[in-house]
């Protein structure tokens, strides 16, 4: 029978069939995977283009968020007349292992004791997340992805599928990321884990059955956190020193300058839409997220073409990180493209308006479809 091409839309869910075995020994069943597809699958099976989220991202990476409204995370890369165009691609964009935007993590329900999971929820790696992507697309028939495409901790995980799928990735854009998590990066993440669980209603992790959640704590986390994505320049540039809404100083504790509110804004807009214990799980992961020494080594025998891009201004991920991998790549043999692109916008330049990372990235996955 010949094959068809098969139209899948919208904010779906799956139920592994098999057990997931994780990295740290436990199996887990039943696993839950809440993903977005958008375009069409074609007959060959050869235009599926996975897209991996960052620390705080979800599935919905060009539809609206189901609680905030607010657009899809990366708008600017995927849709029509996009790098990542439904029209000739099936983009695949599933919630991570650990998430809590409805694919198995610690807010879920634990099946052999029917309470939610909490800190009884192994403890995951960026391997885990891409064992269970895969695990999606032998659901969905997909052999092969076209390209498998991240930025940040997505980036990891195009890495992993690159070195661990070798034979099912043909194309890898990485993008302000790193193949391994440095000291400083991995302080970060402890100083926002230990804001959570300082957090007198973290509870043990047991929040949820209080019916309360560590809001105070989560919005520290994702304040500190917030800090990262940006740069110096950028703050400058869009705060100063400027006061908000008052002529002077207060002599008190009370948020006196612009960028003080505009932090505790974005700490207690994320408590609204992402769970404590998640949080404290995905950094987890990126903390343990290392490719290996010599790098090289990870990459040798791998076909997949790579496109590694920063961005100069990135504190988070710099320039090196990116350069190193590239590297290891050339290294190894592989075919590799390094592009290092100018922005004031630190690490959240990948998500932001960028004209030069969508002419990138379109021109090399094109050059793949030729």
């Amino acid at each position: 029978m010949a094959s068809v091409a098969i139209r899948v839309e919208g904010d779906l869910r799956v139920t592994l069939p098999g057990p997931l075995r994780l990295d740290c020994g436990v199996v887990l069943e039943g696993v839950e995977i809440a993903y977005t597809a958008l375009g069409t699958l074609n007959a060959a099976r050869d235009n599926a283009v996975l897209v991996c989220h960052a620390l705080t991202g979800d599935q919905h990476v060009a539809s609206p968020h189901p609680l905030t409204g607010k657009p899809g995370w990366w708008t600017r890369m995927v849709g029509a007349g996009k790098p990542i165009d439904p029209a000739r691609h099936f983009v695949i964009c599933a919630n991570i292992l650990g998430g809590c935007m409805g694919t198995t993590g610690p807010s879920s329900l634990n099946p052999a004791t029917g309470r939610v999971w909490g800190l009884e929820f192994p403890v995951i790696t960026i391997a885990d997340m891409v064992r269970t992507q895969a695990a999606l697309l032998d659901v969905l028939g997909i052999e092969v992805l076209r390209a498998v495409v991240g930025g940040s901790m997505g980036g990891m995980q195009a890495l992993v599928w690159a070195t661990a799928h070798p034979k099912r990735v043909r194309s890898a854009v990485v993008i302000a990321s790193a193949a391994r998590h440095s000291a400083q990066n991995i302080a970060f993440h402890e100083v926002g884990r230990q804001a959570i669980m300082a957090d007198p209603r973290w509870r043990g992790g047991r929040y949820a059955e209080a019916g309360v959640t560590p809001a105070a704590g989560l919005a520290v986390a994702r304040m500190a956190a917030h800090i990262t994505y940006l740069s110096e320049p950028g703050l400058q540039a869009k705060f100063g020193r400027r006061l908000q809404a008052r002529e002077a100083v207060s002599f008190g504790f009370d948020a006196d300058f612009q960028v003080e509110s505009y932090l505790r804004h974005q700490g207690m807009s994320f408590v609204e839409r992402f769970d404590a214990n998640s949080y404290l799980y995905i950094t987890r992961a990126m903390d343990y997220f290392d490719l290996g020494m010599p790098l090289a080594d990870a990459f040798r025998g791998v076909a997949t073409r790579f496109c590694v891009v920063s961005f100069d201004s990135d504190w988070l991920y710099p320039t090196s990180e990116s350069r190193r991998i590239a590297q290891a790549l050339v290294a190894a043999g592989c075919h590799a493209s390094f592009v290092e692109l100018s922005s004031p916008f630190g690490h959240d330049a990948f998500l932001l308006e960028a004209p030069e990372l969508n002419r990138v990235v379109d021109g090399f996955l094109r050059a793949g479809e030729c």
